[in-house]
């Protein structure tokens, strides 16, 4: 990878269109890949973000309905509901030897994504970020913060630190981390309980938290059994007290998805944290009976 890269955005939603128009800043090659409709309205008025940590501008960007030019990366930036969809937007052969770097909730994917395009390609990584996609193209990052882990532990180190240098002179704050299998499990142990008991509830954190404090206690230790079995770390304490420093109003993503009537991540992390537990022989009751609940309820 050159000191500039060429990037595609699979979803230029609220974290993709944050990432899209943030690299473009910074004057890099961005292509969206996108619906028809989404692709000429980017191609034309660019994307516009509006942060108090990184300022309100627009930024242009190319944008297709389909990968069709070489590219250093692919930043997949959808919700895992999406995945199977957009991925038909990249085929392999256009791929070629390009970075494929999921952004995605859950841990099972870097597998499937590996059966499909091969184990260097695939750099699963994290990011930590409130931003919303307001209308098309329009972008509205709340958070004080932007985080990025990258990972891939097939990937050659210098092509992960190439991207890391452009995400990080981009804005995010990005860091390597040397293990895949802890960085998205550290990630899944914060996200699942939080997921799960604000979404059965349709309650915001400071009531969760309270009202059904029993459960999330149980959820973390649960959730960090699993993932201590996968072999990676956690610490339930920590955990816990992250959810105590939370805002009270705070919802989850899963939770809005509910809300709104959209398809749940359900399976990504309620289903895959039952699957690891299962396949180890940890007993999760209660994220079972969560999983379970929130099933019958439709979803």
């Amino acid at each position: 990878m050159a000191n500039k890269l060429t990037l595609a955005i699979l979803g230029p939603g609220g974290v993709g269109g944050l990432l899209a128009g943030l690299l473009s800043r910074a004057g890099h090659q961005v292509i969206c890949l996108s619906g028809e409709d989404t692709a000429t309205h980017l191609r034309t008025q660019g994307v516009r973000v509006r942060s108090a940590r990184f300022g309100d501008f627009t930024a242009p960007v190319a944008a297709d309905t389909e990968l069709r030019v070489p590219v250093d990366a692919v930043l997949i930036t959808v919700k895992h509901t999406a995945l199977d969809a957009a991925l038909a937007r990249v085929p392999s052969a256009a791929l070629g030897d390009a970075l494929l770097v999921p952004f995605l909730n859950g841990v099972e994917h870097p597998a499937a994504l590996r059966a499909r395009y091969g184990p260097q390609a695939v750099a699963p990584s994290v990011i930590r970020v409130e931003s919303t996609r307001i209308a098309a193209g329009v972008i509205e990052h709340a958070s004080p913060f932007a985080e990025i882990d990258l990972t891939g532990d097939q990937v050659p180190r210098p092509r992960l630190d190439a991207l890391a240098r452009a995400l990080t002179e981009a804005g995010p704050t990005t860091r390597i981390l040397p293990d895949e299998t802890a960085a998205l499990w550290a990630k899944m142990a914060f996200l699942a309980p939080f997921a799960l008991l604000t979404t059965r509830h349709a309650l915001p954190l400071g009531e969760a938290r309270t009202r059904h404090r029993a459960d999330l206690t149980a959820l973390v230790e649960e959730t960090a059994a699993v993932s201590r079995a996968c072999g990676a770390p956690a610490d339930p304490a920590a955990a816990l007290a992250r959810y105590d420093a939370f805002p009270p109003a705070t919802r989850s993503s899963m939770q809005r998805d509910a809300e709104a009537g959209r398809p749940l991540e359900l399976d990504a992390i309620g289903g895959a944290l039952l699957r690891a537990a299962d396949l180890h022989g940890v007993p999760v009751p209660v994220a079972t009976r969560l999983v379970g609940e929130l099933r019958e309820a439709g979803y």
